[in-house]
């Protein structure tokens, strides 16, 4: 796991800019879907449906995976941290995933996708 870092605009187009395909698109969606089995024990939603994943790149077999936390004391990060790690590593073409948390953009509640927001009453 990288350290705990700032995200800006330019960590996320600068770095991919031409290293898309329609193979790595298709991954990238994979671990998406695989990152949804992960959960957050406190709330029981997975960390998609939360809104902590914020960007998941894959380059040749590297999976990439920014995301959050919904407060820099979550209890359960390391839980979490390590599930979106292996949830990504379960994914066929992938052999390796780095997890990078990031503090920027913050996490709030209006980044839960809005029909899970709705079922909790927000």
């Amino acid at each position: 796991m990288e350290p705990m870092g700032k995200m800006d605009k330019t960590d996320t187009t600068d770095t991919t800019e031409g290293t898309r395909t329609p193979e790595t698109e298709a991954i990238s969606d994979q671990v998406r879907t695989a990152l949804r089995t992960v959960t957050d024990p406190e709330l029981g939603i997975n960390i998609v449906d939360l809104g902590l994943v914020y960007d998941v790149e894959v380059e040749d077999s590297a999976a990439k995976v920014t995301m959050t936390l919904t407060s820099p004391g979550c209890p359960a990060g390391g839980q979490i941290l390590g599930g979106a790690k292996d949830a990504a590593e379960s994914v066929d073409g992938v052999d390796e995933a780095v997890v990078s948390l990031v503090w920027k953009p913050f996490w709030t509640p209006e980044r839960i996708d809005p029909r899970v927001r709705a079922m909790m009453g927000f």
